[in-house]
């Protein structure tokens, strides 16, 4: 027991197979293998293990530090404790140990699985697998999912087809995807499949594609595991494996890191595509598998070149509208980094730094550097890009934002109210509108700000609580009108009442408010 070390003797690897190719990766032989399995796993869920480790530990493996846990893991013999410590952390634990957390499948069937190497009394993981637990308009969901180790447990760097498991960006990603029922989902670059199970819960099919064999691999161990039903999963690049098909939604976690040539390239997270090609390509071709109505959510980054940040998002969407297929866009930068930082940044993710290496380091970091000046780029954002097809029409949302505050969670669920209120504020004409009685949303509250002496005050706000926290500064007019949106008066009599009461005239005072009364219908402040 204690720190994982080179076994004796070790067990078969199964391995699966994709086009003729044998995978190292787990596999689930039947039914039966999978029911037993589950069966077993049932207890050990996030709960379980925060019970067995505690909170800090679980602050640290947020960090990836794995040490508190390990300590904690390994003062208890409770079967949640061995699968901890195996699967997570990176220990080895005796034979009789894991054959007890596992009666269903034993140690030798989770060797036959992949799932584990045996020798010398002893078991070792061979892949992370972990519960998972997420929240959603259906509820609460359970599952497992397993990838390959990282680097926190292995102390060793990365294979360059390593299958990434549940990481901060897969959880953006699936806390931002809007969870309404569809028909055909498709999740583009799936890796080990976490977005195809959020997927499977409100679609009516789901397709999984990845340019690695090992990720299908992967993705279905955790299909079969968790009962997910059937994806399709499909091998291929980009949308090569979809061509000619229609999605109601579409969700990427593509890879996206910039990587230079002489720079440390992994196939979870560089395409091959020199710069941000990969979501350049994305964005301004997702269009030609959308159905009407269909949209596309995913995260990214993109190079800054000049001054605005949105220069180069806004040729994306030109050629996609150039190509025939114009969409509606909302894209929301959530950093943005300088050259230097964004080297350093993913330099430290692939594990190389100067105290592992420094002449790797400085090479690595030289490339980034040159690559980056040699374009011209000034700095690298990150964040979400959110595209829909019309059902008709020409696009009506146009919007690309800065935002660097805390975020509703799930997001998803913002994102589809704060739609659904743009498609009502474009489809009411003016007369709709004041013919409307409004309410401020709930979450919305008014600010006021002027020197204590002063009378009136010099700012009005009207800020939202949810979401993306958005504040509008407001003239008296407007601040009167919100302040009487309680959903008695219609908008057209609330106007007219105050340019009675400012002595203005009424066909100014209307022409003043519908066009800040249908900004603030389509941000949501009023409902």
């Amino acid at each position: 027991m204690g720190v994982p070390r080179p076994l004796r003797e070790p067990s078969p690897r199964p391995r699966t197979s994709l086009g003729g190719v044998s995978l190292d990766v787990p596999v689930l032989p039947d039914d039966a293998s999978a029911e037993a399995l589950r069966a077993d796993l049932a207890t050990w869920t996030v709960d379980a293990v925060e019970s067995v480790v505690g909170e800090r530990a679980m602050r640290a493996l947020s960090r990836e530090q794995v040490l508190p846990a390990r300590r904690a893991a390994r003062a208890s013999s409770t079967a949640e404790a061995t699968l901890a410590r195996l699967f997570l952390l990176g220990d080895t634990v005796p034979t009789a140990a894991l054959d007890a957390a596992l009666p269903a499948t034993g140690a030798e069937g989770a060797a036959r699985c992949g799932l584990v190497e045996l020798s010398g009394g002893e078991a070792r993981s061979r892949v992370d697998l972990r519960p998972y637990a997420a929240v959603d308009s259906d509820g609460e969901a359970r599952w497992w999912v397993a990838s390959d180790r990282g680097e926190a447990v292995t102390g060793e760097r990365l294979r360059d087809d390593h299958v990434l498991g549940i990481g901060g960006a897969s959880l953006t990603l699936a806390g931002m995807t809007m969870r309404a029922p569809v028909g055909r989902v498709l999740d583009l670059g799936t890796g080990c499949g976490v977005q195809a199970l959020h997927a499977a819960r409100h679609a009516g099919s789901v397709v999984a594609t990845d340019v690695s064999r090992r990720a299908l691999g992967f993705a279905e161990f955790n299909r079969t595991l968790n009962a997910a039903g059937g994806w399709d999963l499909r091998e291929g690049s980009m949308l090569e494996p979809v061509a000619g098909e229609q999605f109601d939604l579409v969700v990427s976690n593509p890879p996206f890191v910039i990587t230079p040539d002489g720079a440390p390239s992994f196939e979870y997270r560089a395409s091959g595509m020199p710069g941000d090609g990969i979501v350049s390509s994305l964005v301004s071709s997702v269009g030609s598998v959308l159905a009407p109505g269909g949209v596309a959510q995913m995260l990214g980054n993109w190079e800054i070149h000049g001054e605005s940040w949105s220069e180069g998002i806004e040729a994306w969407l030109d050629a996609s509208a150039s190509a025939g297929h114009p969409l509606d866009a909302w894209v929301i930068e959530r950093d943005e980094l300088d050259a230097a930082e964004y080297a350093e940044t993913w330099l430290r993710d692939a594990g190389v730094t100067p105290e592992r290496g420094r002449a790797e380091f400085e090479a690595a970091y030289e490339a980034y550097l040159s690559d980056f000046d040699a374009r011209a780029v000034r700095a690298v954002g990150f964040g979400m890009v959110l595209l829909r097809r019309p059902v008709s029409g020409s696009p009506t949302l146009h919007r690309l934002e800065q935002h660097e505050g805390a975020l509703q969670e799930p997001f998803g669920g913002y994102l589809a109210q704060a739609l659904a209120a743009h498609d009502r504020a474009t489809a009411l004409t003016d007369d709709a509108l004041l013919d409307t009685a409004w309410t401020a949303a709930a979450d919305v509250t008014r600010e006021s700000y002027g020197p204590v002496l002063q009378a009136d005050p010099s700012y009005i706000l009207l800020r939202q609580g949810a979401g993306l926290g958005r504040s509008v500064s407001m003239d008296t007019a407007l601040a009167g009108f919100v302040g009487a949106c309680d959903g008695e008066l219609t908008a057209g009599q609330i106007a007219h009442a105050l340019a009675a009461l400012l002595d203005v005239d009424a066909g100014r005072m209307v022409a003043g408010l519908v066009p800040a009364v249908r900004e603030l219908v389509a941000d949501g402040f009023l409902e």
